[in-house]
This record gives C-alpha cells, structure tokens and sequence, in this order.
C-alpha cells in the first residue's frame, strides 16, 4: 500500500498543504529579493504580491505583516527558542539550554544564502532593528521562568542573573550575527556565537 505524504513533525500533509507550502516560499522568496534590491522601507506589499503573481489579499493569508516576510516572523522564532530550551533535559545548564535554543531558530533559516540577506536586512535597516530589538525584550521576559528553574534561585531570588544571563546569550547572538554579516558569511554562526560567549564569560 502506498504511503500517505508526512510533513516534518509527521503529521500527513495534503496535496493543498504542499501547494500551500509551495506558494508561501515563493511569495517569500520573491519579498526578500525586493528587500534586497531596493530596500525593505521602499518596498511595497503591492509590489510584492504583484511579483509573486498573488493577491494583497492572498498574501495577507500567509503573512500577517510585512515583517513576517522576512521569514515567517520574529514570534515564531520566539516560540521555537522557548520550546527547544524547554525540552532541554533538566541536568542540562543554562549555557548549554540557551545554546540550544539558539541553534533551533538558526535552523529555521531556508539556506545560509537566506539567513545572510535577511540579518543583513536586519542590521542595515532601522525600522526592522527597532522592531527587533522590542520583540526580544519580550522574548526575554518570556525565557526567564524558563532559565530560573535551571539555576540556583537561593542565590538569584530577584531573577537578575537569570535576566543577565539571557540577555547576554542574545548579545551574543547580536554580536555573532553582525560580524557574519560584516564578513559575507563566512565561517560559522555558531562558531562566532561561541567565541562571543567564551569572551564575554572569560
């Protein structure tokens, strides 16, 4: 008997599924090309859809905001980041969690091409940096339950290692991101995202 298609978490997907799946990665392909080219800021969602041979309104259906059309959305990234540290085993530091974690939302990239244009987008436009920069706020406010659980709440009643500890795992990040960028990609993000951190922990 023939086999019933399965996505990635297993579950069986239909042929509208694939069309789907289809549909929005050029839709997002064709976004990131005109962000590119021309700008994040001075592209248009009409232009976009009109590219992508869709409708403002068919459009819409897949990304809520013209900043999901950079890969899906920053919450999304959120929750994956959330989740992944979540199911670290328990024996498993804050260091090691969060660098799990960090790695998943890596990974969600389509291709290391992709993940370029789009932290390049990210660092050389302000209004995608601001918008960044509140979203992870929130982010960390979120993570922080998660990290205090796997660190010694005798000496952190107040959260405020927790908080630093997050906040430097994101700096990092920042920090990795940016010299990737500076340098075309070459070499790793992970990588730099290692050395960051050994400097910053010294």
């Amino acid at each position: 008997m023939k086999q019933e298609a399965k996505s990635a978490t297993g579950a069986p997907t239909t042929l509208w599924d694939r069309t789907r799946q289809l549909a929005s990665q050029e839709i997002l392909k064709t976004a990131l090309r005109l962000f590119t080219e021309q700008g994040y800021d001075e592209t248009t969602i009409a232009q976009i859809a009109r590219e992508a041979g869709v409708s403002q309104r068919t459009l819409f259906r897949y990304f809520g905001t013209k900043e999901d059309l950079l890969g899906g959305g920053q919450d999304r990234f959120g929750q994956v980041l959330m989740d992944t540290i979540g199911e670290q085993p328990a024996d498993a530091g804050v260091w090691r969690a969060l660098r799990a974690g960090v790695a998943a939302v890596l990974a969600l990239h389509d291709s290391r091409e992709q993940a370029l244009e789009r932290f390049r987008l990210l660092h050389n436009t302000a209004s995608l940096r601001a918008g960044w920069l509140e979203k992870r706020l929130r982010f960390q406010e979120n993570l922080l339950p998660l990290i205090e659980t796997r660190m010694d709440a005798a000496t952190d009643k107040e959260g405020a290692k927790a908080r630093a500890v997050i906040a430097t795992a994101f700096a990092c990040l920042d920090a990795a991101s940016m010299t990737w960028v500076a340098n075309d990609g070459k070499g790793e993000i992970m990588d730099l995202y290692d050395e960051c951190l050994a400097a910053v922990r010294g």
